[in-house]
């Protein structure tokens, strides 16, 4: 059964799962709060523990209500999409073969039959997303690996409603959301330095801040350039 905190005018919801620590999210695009818990742990606990966390709640409400978001793609001529933090006009070009996409100067070029429908061209382009980001990942996950110390077993590159990334320590994986691959590459090269030291270290703590200072001491520029560039709808602050 769902439960809820409220602290004045904020609601939180809870979630009690089979898990080891709590997870705090707040989604967008109305700046939902939701907290998942380890099965046993008191209400009481977790209201203490949202009270802490109120100034930080608002912040990432802030910035989620304040960021420009991308307006739903409709696949049409002289469409703005981006690649690597650019900006690319859409260009379509009909084609019996199977869809395909190619940049050219400004311009991002889509291949797809002419009876082709909105659905078919974004999951196209989705599928290119993956595959640049992947092809991207690779030598960036190589060299963090290597320096860092530690190794991720398997890496999934998917499209994520919620997060830029995330890891599982057990597993060793880690999973990158595709549409990094439309911001900038230090936004990339962020989120990976970021998901492989959750191998390390699985939670927020002030351990993990540590580890980010001493590999990556200029992380915070790079979270606020990813947070500054333009959003899907669905997509969060990191």
């Amino acid at each position: 059964m769902a439960r809820q905190i409220r602290l004045g005018t904020t609601v939180i919801d809870v979630a009690f799962k089979k898990i080891r620590n709590v997870h705090l999210s707040v989604h967008p695009p109305t700046g939902r709060i939701s907290i998942s818990a380890p099965e046993g742990m008191s209400m009481d606990t977790l209201r203490v523990f949202a009270i802490r966390k109120l100034t930080w709640i608002k912040q990432q409400q802030g910035r989620i209500r304040r960021q420009e978001r991308e307006p739903p793609r409709e696949f049409l001529d002289r469409e703005s999409h981006f690649v690597w933090g650019r900006r690319y006009l859409l260009k379509l070009a009909s084609s019996r073969s199977a869809p395909s996409i190619e940049l050219k100067h400004r311009t991002l070029l889509l291949h797809a039959h002419p009876d082709s429908d909105r659905t078919r061209k974004e999951a196209a382009l989705d599928a290119w997303y993956r595959r640049q980001l992947r092809d991207a990942a690779s030598p960036i996950i190589r060299r963090w690996q290597q320096t860092i110390g530690v190794v991720a077993h398997r890496v999934y590159v998917q499209r994520m409603k919620t997060k830029w990334g995330s890891c599982n320590p057990k597993a060793r994986s880690i999973r990158l959301n595709s549409e990094l691959a439309k911001k900038p590459p230090e936004c990339l090269e962020y989120i990976i330095v970021h998901e492989l030291l959750h191998l390390i270290e699985p939670t927020h703590n002030e351990r993990f801040i540590a580890l980010m200072d001493r590999y990556m001491p200029h992380w915070p520029a790079h979270r606020d350039r990813l947070n500054q560039v333009p959003l899907r709808h669905e997509e969060w602050s990191y």
